[in-house]
């Protein structure tokens, strides 16, 4: 992969972080309820610190993502540090997706009946299979990356 579109590729997941962790400060201003209330009170709804905990998985497959595109830069795709890191985005993609599917049965359970959670329980069933897609995904290449590496090993102790 040339050294060009690794680094487009970093660029793009650092934007991803940067627009998650704006979305994460401006969405609680902006929210209903939050119009009448101080900033220490929209900022300690437990609803609220459940999303910023559950970000912290997020942020860390960013993270993990980062650095398996530092490895492909380097050449270095075939070492067990990419396995590890692919290892790790897909613990946190089922880490993010059960964490997504508690707060949409916390909310499908516990919400006021005047209240619709239609839309937040179409996001959270998109967003689950999106992090059930990338958990397969990271698997399925740590499989193959590792049988690469079994193999590269194995011709390498034959010769």
């Amino acid at each position: 992969m040339k050294r060009i579109s690794v680094v487009f590729l970093q660029v793009v997941i650092i934007l991803i972080g940067i627009v998650a962790l704006a979305i994460m400060i401006r969405l609680p201003l902006t929210e209903g309820k939050a119009t009448n209330l101080d900033l220490f009170s929209i900022y300690s709804d437990p609803f609220i610190l459940y999303g910023y905990a559950s970000s912290i998985a997020f942020f860390v497959a960013l993270y993990k993502a980062f650095k398996l595109l530092g490895y492909i830069g380097k050449n270095k795709v075939f070492t067990l540090n990419s396995v590890k890191a692919l290892k790790s985005i897909k613990y946190c993609a089922i880490v993010l997706s059960i964490i997504i599917v508690t707060a949409g049965l916390y909310i499908r359970i516990s919400h006021n009946k005047e209240d619709d959670p239609t839309g937040f329980l179409v996001i959270c069933i998109i967003t689950t299979f999106v992090a059930i897609v990338v958990a397969t995904a990271a698997a399925i290449f740590e499989k193959i990356l590792q049988n690469a590496i079994d193999m590269k090993s194995e011709n390498d102790l034959t010769i």
